[in-house]
């Protein structure tokens, strides 16, 4: 393959910034405080949205509804951290007609009833459709449980049906134990550790530094022979950061091109340019080898997880050794991996 094809987006989230208020076990796409606040700018955030517009599909119960993968979700890091920035990303995807939007939260804001319901509200009447609250042991660590209830229960209220609970087998778990404030992963486990069974819990990102032992492990050849083209060229779902990268397949770290430049994104990248993300695509195996032959990288004796935990690894060890490929963007994603 010398051009890896990329298909107009039909679904999708925008990153007003990797900055959290926590550094979650689980994350994907390796969010903490100690990430720059480099917000996504106003003039940004209109280029982008406004040539995502066309492409972006509706809710198949409608444009006023709202679906994971389906129309377009505000995202981070923690988008209300910067309060004033997602409303005023909600009211330009208003203004352009974009469907099905949402926006993702923790929920570590909402202090009181008179907070929590003036910002939904305001999102609301800015032209927001809905809203997904995360709710899992790992965000549990860092949130009292009253916040999260708190703001489900106002959503409901004011979104109506247009409010996500992600994952509501927690949220379930977490109002029969009775919960109130926060609680660590492993006291979590003491309590409900068979829960961890029925529900996603996607092996990449932080996920295999963090909490590999939930894991059965592989040596790097069992994933030989795998490739992320299917992940990387999909339509549904991809995400946009605050630097401007384009992002498919929740693969945090991988950069496709700039999102700025859409439609010639979607032309097709040149693999010939792009040594990493060629090898990503075709087979694992050649991914392996270049960092092995090229930037003296040593096989996990403990072994992987998944084939995420081997690509990402082995891209972190290159970012270390190395800032020629700049399929790997944000640089900073690495650094916060463990």
């Amino acid at each position: 393959m010398k051009v890896l094809p990329i298909p107009k987006p039909i679904s999708g989230g925008i990153f007003l910034s990797y900055k959290c208020n926590s550094a979650c076990r689980h994350c994907m796409y390796a969010c903490s405080p100690r990430w720059s606040a480099d917000w996504i700018s106003e003039k940004a955030l209109e280029k982008i949205l406004t040539q995502l517009a066309p492409s972006i599909q509706g809710s198949l119960s409608g444009p006023d509804r709202i679906g994971i993968n389906y129309g377009l979700h505000f995202t981070g890091g923690e988008p209300f951290l910067n309060f004033t920035l997602l409303l005023k990303a909600t009211k330009l995807a208003q203004e352009l007609g974009i469907p099905s939007t949402f926006v993702e939260t923790n929920c570590f804001w909402c202090k009181n009833e008179q907070i929590t319901r003036e910002k939904l509200q305001q999102l609301k009447n800015a032209g927001l459709n809905g809203i997904l609250i995360s709710v899992n042991p790992f965000i549990l660590e860092e949130i009292p449980f009253e916040r999260t209830r708190r703001a489900i229960q106002i959503a409901q209220e004011i979104f109506g049906k247009n409010v996500i609970i992600y994952q509501d087998t927690f949220y379930r778990i977490f109002e029969i134990l009775k919960l109130q404030t926060n609680l660590l992963f492993e006291n979590y486990l003491e309590l409900a550790a068979d829960s961890l069974q029925y529900v996603e819990l996607i092996p990449m990102g932080r996920v295999p530094y963090t909490l590999g032992d939930l894991f059965q492990k592989y040596p790097a050849k069992h994933f030989f022979g795998c490739s992320c083209r299917e992940e990387l060229t999909r339509a549904w779902h991809i995400h946009v950061d605050n630097y401007g990268n384009y992002i498919s397949g929740y693969c945090g770290g991988i950069s496709l091109g700039n999102a700025e430049n859409l439609a010639q994104l979607l032309e097709g990248i040149e693999l010939e340019n792009h040594p990493i993300l060629n090898a990503i695509v075709t087979d694992l195996q050649n991914l392996y080898e270049i960092a092995v032959n090229n930037f003296e990288y040593e096989e996990v004796a403990q072994g992987y997880i998944s084939k995420c935990h081997l690509c990402v690894d082995i891209r972190r060890h290159i970012t270390q050794c190395t800032k020629e490929f700049q399929e790997l963007s944000p640089r900073e994603f690495y650094q916060h991996l463990k």
